[in-house]
């Protein structure tokens, strides 16, 4: 009866070895966009920060692109609603992905990582919401502390948790896809301008024609990329933000083999969007949306209240939410834990997850103005968050790696 009952029992997360070479190709290519992404955040904190903070404000601002076309936007504009739906777009087929053959194509294993991602998402909104019960002007920023950076997060994991098992980076991988696919949903309910149904319409009949030209199997970059393109553009005259025809593009493209066929559209796809997404959408966005200047922020402004409830949302919130919902569907589910894994894991898992940065940043642009000392505060919220997320999962990861070293030690 004991072995009958252990066959039934769900392991989350054992991973085949075709689903664990896609994952290392995924955090080779991460783990770089990680380091860009840091590398360009840092060079804009530099320059917000130095002499050429008044040359750094110039730049971001000057406005590129047709008027006629209704494009006349700043390079921070372009970088957070074009570059990002670049970014989105990745996401979104490593979301179909899992959707088809990773852990989301199981139901009953999808449910873990879903409920992980959710409730970490919600435990940070709510303590956002609580913290700032007394400024309702401050509240429109309650999404801000929901988001997860797969970039910077699996960078980080593939730095310090070099060692550790595969199945911790699968966990990590499909909760992030599930938390940036559920934040694209917050931005694009609750982040999005008067809607042109006009173009909304233009947007839901161009991605159905993208639709079928994958079911015919017309799949050429020429009739594909200018009409991706206008389907992003479609999108941003909507008024629902832009980044959201990356998920919708990502979702609809095939992502299973006709007969002949060495890979599907989605795998091509992702091979070859991928570079540009980790060698230059994010890390230009992040050059352009973490200069802040702190030079000109008092500690008033700093301390406004909502920098604490960021940092405390994202830093405590989410791998509450994780750990706290992680153990009790293992509890009360025949969900279980790979034996690979530890509950120490998991916290670190989501300390990670705590990395909100890229979409973070985005929808701080969208809640508060930019210039204002709200933004600001903000905007080192969410990077005193990502720092302190990361040093805490560097930290628990590396316990675990000196813990293995002493038990081999003891061993020998």
């Amino acid at each position: 009866m004991a072995m009958a009952k252990d066959e039934k029992e769900l392991v989350f997360h054992e991973i085949d070895k075709e689903e664990a070479r896609w994952l290392k190709r995924v955090f080779t290519d991460e783990t770089w966009g990680g380091v860009f992404l840091i590398g360009g955040a840092i060079l804009a904190f530099v320059f917000a920060n130095s002499m050429l903070s008044d040359w750094y404000g110039s730049f971001i601002s000057t406005k590129i692109g047709p008027e006629s076309l209704g494009l006349r936007m700043s390079i921070s504009h372009w970088a957070a609603d074009g570059l990002l739906a670049i970014f989105f777009l990745v996401a979104g087929l490593e979301l179909k992905h899992e959707l088809v053959h990773g852990s989301l194509a199981n139901p009953r294993q999808a449910l873990v990582p879903i409920t992980a991602a959710i409730a970490g998402m919600a435990v940070p909104a709510l303590i956002f919401v609580v913290m700032l019960r007394d400024r309702p002007e401050y509240l429109v920023g309650w999404a801000i502390p929901i988001a997860t950076d797969i970039a910077f997060a699996l960078a980080v994991l593939a730095v310090a948790g070099k060692h550790l098992p595969a199945s911790l980076r699968a966990f990590l991988l499909t909760l992030a896809v599930v938390d940036d696919l559920a934040a694209i949903t917050v931005i694009a309910i609750f982040y999005t301008s008067d809607l042109n149904q006009t173009m909304l319409l233009v947007t839901v009949g161009l991605l159905a024609l993208y639709a079928v030209l994958q079911k015919l199997n017309i799949t050429r970059w020429y009739f594909l990329v200018p009409l991706g393109v206008t389907i992003w553009w479609a999108t941003y005259l909507s008024g629902v933000h832009a980044t959201v025809a990356g998920v919708a593009i990502a979702l609809l493209t095939r992502n299973t083999k006709f007969k002949n066929e060495k890979e599907s559209p989605a795998e091509v796809a992702e091979h070859k969007v991928r570079p540009i997404s980790v060698g230059f959408a994010i890390p230009i966005f992040a050059f352009t949306a973490a200069g802040v200047d702190v030079r000109e922020i008092s500690l008033a402004e700093a301390g406004s209240g909502i920098s604490l409830a960021i940092v405390l949302g994202l830093f405590i919130g989410k791998p509450v939410g994780v750990l706290a919902s992680t153990y009790l569907i293992t509890k009360f589910t025949r969900a279980r834990l790979s034996e690979n894994l530890t509950w120490k894991d998991v916290t670190a898992a989501g300390f990670l997850a705590g990395i909100g940065f890229t979409v973070s940043l985005l929808i701080g642009e969208l809640s508060f103005e930019p210039g204002t000392s709200e933004n600001a505060s903000a905007k080192i919220g969410i990077l005193l968050a990502s720092l302190f997320s990361a040093l805490a999962a560097i930290s628990l990861m590396q316990s675990r790696r000196l813990r293995e070293k002493r038990k081999a030690r003891l061993a020998n």
